[in-house]
């Protein structure tokens, strides 16, 4: 199993362009939600292919790291929560929010992909759909000065985003 650094990595090589990833912001969540509004049905009680899923993931995750583990399982708690209550509206309802997520989030990715000028991660590795989340989690994160060290590993590795750049150099012009 490839590490932390290695997933980001690779997913950071599609991912350069500061307007791709302001549109992974929204177009992830969005998508990563609408799964787990259409996977909320069936349910048994609290059981779903939803709940299977973000389990799995989660164990993924948590095996990737610790931190991001925690961080990813509590976000993907919240996805299920508000997902549960969608998928016990009506069929219609479901359906509407379910896929007009999936689609709009999908239209966020696309374009910002359009602008970087690259295809999506996961056209090149499945994997990639996995670590999208996890991607966003993260960059969320270094704003917030989290996690510096993989930050810099992924800017060594993958060059840095085209903001960090501009703000380096801007740093090394007043020093």
């Amino acid at each position: 199993m490839k590490t932390l650094n290695e997933q980001l990595i690779q997913y950071a090589r599609y991912h350069r362009d500061p307007r791709n990833i302001a549109t992974h912001f929204v177009g992830i969540p969005m998508i990563t939600f609408a799964i787990a509004v259409l996977l909320s049905r069936p349910a048994w009680g609290v059981l779903s292919p939803a709940l299977a899923l973000a389990a799995a993931f989660s164990v993924y995750y948590l095996r990737l790291d610790g931190r991001y583990g925690v961080a990813m399982t509590a976000l993907l708690a919240l996805a299920l929560w508000g997902a549960q209550g969608l998928a016990a509206g009506s069929t219609a309802s479901w359906l509407a929010w379910g896929i007009g997520l999936f689609v709009v989030g999908w239209v966020f990715q696309f374009v910002g992909h359009w602008w970087e000028g690259r295809k999506p991660a996961f056209v090149d590795d499945l994997v990639g759909l996995v670590i999208g989340p996890l991607f966003v989690a993260a960059e969320a994160g270094f704003r917030l000065g989290w996690r510096r060290e993989v930050e810099q590993a992924i800017d060594a590795a993958a060059g840095p985003v085209a903001r960090r750049d501009a703000q380096a150099l801007a740093a090394q012009a007043r020093g």
